[in-house]
């Protein structure tokens, strides 16, 4: 019984497929049909406008295929092997039908989104990577500013030191040449009042020794003959030591 059971589902699956390939034909070769009746319709009546002749040709068409499916002999097998009206047989069938479509698309969507998800994914971990690394980058060049910084800030304490005593430095070095220059000036000036001094001792030594020997010689009065006699005095003496 099961057995049996199985064969017809297998049997009745293969015509589902069987049937959702020939549904199509079955229906364009319902068109002609329908489209030569609406002709017909349309000519002999002759007084209805052309879109509502379109709207009912359309309709028409719709309905004609439809029954032909209906009445179409695969169906009517199908149905009977599963206790199925022809009607209730195409309902089904449609619904087998739209569910196979549905599937394959849903396969073929399965096939391709987690592609797609799976590169947007590797595309969203790159962009992350990528800003990642450009936020170190940028950390390391903020951190290398702030060292920078750092350092200029004990560079400009050094630099100031070192003015300050190069500044003290100079200041001593002009004080002290200050200093040597007027211990120089000093000096110059020293040697130079005693140099004068000196001319004016001898000067006035000289005056004084002139005005004594003037009045030596106005108390002595030393007429011509005293001054050849001691002349004469003197050159004896004179004589004597070199002989001795």
């Amino acid at each position: 019984m099961k057995i049996a059971l199985k064969m017809k589902f297998v049997s009745a699956v293969l015509l589902a497929f069987a049937l959702a390939t020939t549904t199509p034909k079955v229906r364009a070769q319902a068109q002609p049909a329908s489209d030569r009746q609406a002709a017909s319709t349309s000519t002999a009546s002759g007084q209805t406008s052309e879109p509502e002749a379109n709207d009912k040709d359309s309709k028409k068409e719709a309905e004609g295929g439809e029954e032909a499916f209906r009445k179409s002999p695969s169906v009517i097998k199908l149905g009977g092997m599963l206790g199925m009206n022809p009607g209730t047989a195409s309902a089904v069938f449609e619904w087998f039908n739209a569910l196979v479509l549905f599937a394959a698309v849903g396969y073929g969507l399965a096939k391709m989104l987690p592609k797609a998800f799976r590169a947007r994914t590797e595309g969203i971990q790159k962009n992350i990577v990528e800003a990642r690394v450009a936020t170190e980058e940028a950390r390391a060049r903020l951190s290398a500013v702030e060292a920078r910084l750092g350092k200029l800030d004990g560079e400009i304490a050094a630099l100031r030191s070192e003015n300050d005593k190069a500044a003290a430095e100079e200041e001593a070095h002009i004080h002290a040449t200050i200093e040597e220059e007027k211990q120089r000036i000093l000096q110059a000036a020293e040697q130079e009042i005693a140099a004068a001094s000196a001319a004016a001792q001898r000067d006035l030594r000289a005056y004084a020794a002139g005005i004594a020997v003037d009045r030596a010689a106005a108390q002595l009065n030393i007429t011509p003959e005293d001054d050849r006699v001691l002349i004469a005095n003197f050159a004896g003496k004179l004589t004597e030591g070199s002989r001795n």
